[in-house]
């Protein structure tokens, strides 16, 4: 099935995901037959979930709505906008909101806040999918019908640019085999070049380890401020809050057909930290490349670069070479954990930029 550009594949019946429903309403009306409870559904997501719900609970409630949105096709903004707000009939009440889906927990965290400021008898969240592998943590859930993997589906209330929420099954998108690099090289060596065409012939997310830490300290976001704080210190970046980094770039980016990690993994620890964080998505690092080039080539390169950027570090032949040496020592043990792994490839990065890259396509589609 197609909904707009992308291809979805049958994952839930509707008589796997009624009983799910079913599994839910029991669960609460265990705990609130005796009273009348107010049910919250979260729109636009929960309506056929909130409609089924009601069906197959048969006791006294109250039923009311939000809407909040944290979604632009495939992928979470981060950002939790609140268009339709509480009734303040909620107040004194015990309150159960219906969500459709929890996934990372930010649109949770909002209607936590929403509701700190009612005075409400009781707050409890329940949802029809958990992604549980995904999920922050941060609150309870009280009641489920099913966990998920962390995958993109659409159908009965959930969609993909408004399409899709009219399905009375749910699909999941027909992902091709997702390709995830890691990119070494000595500075000078194009990376940063071959990573552009390598994303756009791959449709690849480039995450530049560099680049997300400038963002995340400029934008002052929680990490930022975090990482900022170690640095303030003189401190190294503790390997998880950089992972923590990645981890958000990954899920923000969930149309990718894959991702360039550049400049992470550094050492062995962090490549072993990459491949755990990675098996919670299903997904591995399938090969390493190393662009490969003659030092003097580099330094005479690098020279050349600094006159035109003003770079000091690139104006300098002794800081250029102890650069080197430092990529030298640090990368000695990565390509002994890669190449343990089977994936590991080195590429001459000396020549017309399309050759280079086609060296690197020719690894990657043979993979």
């Amino acid at each position: 099935m197609q909904l707009h550009d992308k291809n979805f594949i049958p994952y839930l019946s509707e008589a796997e995901i009624l009983a799910a429903v079913q599994k839910v309403a029991d669960a609460v009306a265990a705990d609130y037959k005796d009273e009348t409870p107010i049910f919250v559904g979260v729109l636009n997501g929960s309506f056929m979930f909130v409609a089924d719900f009601l069906k197959a609970y048969q006791h006294p409630c109250e039923v009311s709505f939000v809407k909040m949105s944290s979604y632009q096709g495939l992928t979470s903004t981060g950002i939790v906008e609140t268009l339709l707000d509480i009734s303040e009939e909620v107040e004194g009440k015990s309150v159960i909101v219906l969500e459709d889906i929890i996934d990372t927990g930010r649109t949770l965290q909002a209607l936590i806040h929403m509701f700190s400021n009612i005075k409400v008898k009781e707050f409890k969240i329940a949802t029809l999918f958990y992604k549980s592998e995904i999920y922050n943590g941060e609150y309870a859930i009280d009641y489920f019908g099913m966990e998920i993997p962390n995958k993109f589906i659409v159908g009965y209330g959930l969609d993909y640019n408004e399409l899709g929420r009219n399905l009375r099954a749910v699909y999941q998108l027909n992902q091709p085999h997702m390709i995830n690099l890691v990119l070494f090289g000595k500075p000078g060596a194009g990376k940063g070049t071959q990573a552009e065409y390598l994303k756009e012939k791959y449709n690849l997310k480039h995450i530049s380890t560099g680049d997300v830490f400038r963002y995340n300290i400029k934008n002052k976001t929680e990490l930022g401020a975090l990482a900022q704080s170690y640095m303030d210190k003189g401190d190294l970046v503790p390997d998880e809050v950089t992972i923590k980094m990645l981890q958000d770039e990954v899920e923000k980016n969930a149309e990718a057909s894959g991702f360039i990690f550049d400049g992470f993994p550094r050492t062995t620890a962090q490549a072993k930290a990459l491949d755990a964080f990675l098996a919670t998505r299903g997904m591995e690092i399938n090969a390493t490349i190393a662009l490969e080039a003659n030092d003097e080539v580099l330094v005479q390169r690098l020279l050349e670069r600094g006159k035109l950027s003003g770079r000091p570090d690139d104006q300098d032949e002794t800081k250029i070479r102890n650069r080197f040496e430092e990529y030298n020592q640090k990368t000695a043990p990565l390509r002994d954990f890669y190449d343990a792994q089977g994936k590991f490839h080195s590429v001459n990065g000396i020549g017309d930029i399309d050759d280079i890259t086609q060296r690197l396509a020719k690894v990657i589609e043979e993979l």
